[in-house]
């Protein structure tokens, strides 16, 4: 355990003291999203929708901003290692590759937890949104829950991508819109219609903003997809799937690596 928890903090720490050393990333990273969120807010407005649509747009902004982490940062993680040639000492080191991953995610988690709070006081202040928690304690472990969730996928997706060799850029590219659009980033996921809501509910993104947004926005049941405690509940049972799938692919991976000798082998 002891050393588990020295890889995770050996990993950790270059994520957070890079995000500190060069503070003109922090604000381009916050100023770039804002006007994404900008403009869904001017087009609620034009439309006359109803408040809480502009709350929305904030709340996704801001859950996205963990997916983009998930995918950018830990996803195509060990496709990029491997070009560098940092790969092989990852898998010699001592230390199990389920920590070096978890380091990164701390790594990359704090630094987009920054934006996220620049993100969230500056959209509530400049659109003037009113927030309403109804329950704190389970709005709280419901972010945690969801984090928890698109974390384990990032760490499913990180072997899956080395494996699949070059593809990694393409399939990184390819999942960042579909995802926007099915975890409704911008609208409630309940205008997909129930089936494709269903499928939806697949990505943690998609409950977690889900159920976030009806603690934060008590007005909006009417578009909710589910209670929140029942979606805490299948984010839940999606964090131990993709945890579990993540140390499988992971323990193959090294197995490839450490027996074969590359670790571009089709295994499926």
């Amino acid at each position: 355990m002891r050393n588990f928890l020295r890889a995770i903090k050996g990993r950790a720490y270059p994520r957070v003291v890079g995000a500190l050393r060069e503070p003109s990333w922090m604000f381009w990273d916050t100023f770039l999203p804002l006007l994404s969120i900008s403009a869904y807010v001017f087009v609620y407005r034009a439309l006359h929708a109803p408040k809480e649509f502009e709350g929305f747009v904030i709340i996704g902004g801001i859950m996205t901003a963990y997916w983009l982490s998930v995918l950018w940062g830990m996803a195509s993680q060990f496709y990029w290692e491997k070009e560098t040639g940092n790969l092989q000492q990852y898998l010699m080191a001592p230390a199990p590759l389920e920590s070096i991953l978890a380091g990164m995610a701390l790594g990359g988690m704090f630094a987009t937890t920054v934006r996220v709070v620049a993100i969230l006081i500056l959209g509530t202040l400049i659109f003037q949104v009113e927030m309403t928690v109804s329950n704190l304690p389970l709005l709280i472990l419901i972010f945690i829950i969801t984090l928890f969730a698109l974390y384990s996928m990032g760490m499913m997706f990180a072997s899956l991508f080395l494996l699949w060799g070059r593809e990694a850029w393409v399939m990184s590219t390819l999942f960042q819109e579909p995802i926007y659009f099915l975890s409704g980033q911008n609208f409630p996921v309940k205008a997909l219609g129930p089936i494709v809501a269903a499928i939806a509910s697949i990505i943690p993104l998609t409950l977690g903003l889900d159920a976030m947004r009806q603690l934060i926005f008590p007005q909006s049941l009417p578009w909710a997809l589910m209670s929140p405690w029942i979606e805490l509940i299948f984010l839940s049972l999606l964090s131990v799937i993709f945890l579990i799938l993540a140390i499988i692919f992971l323990k193959k991976m090294e197995w490839i690596g450490k027996t074969k000798g590359t670790i571009l082998t089709r295994w499926l």
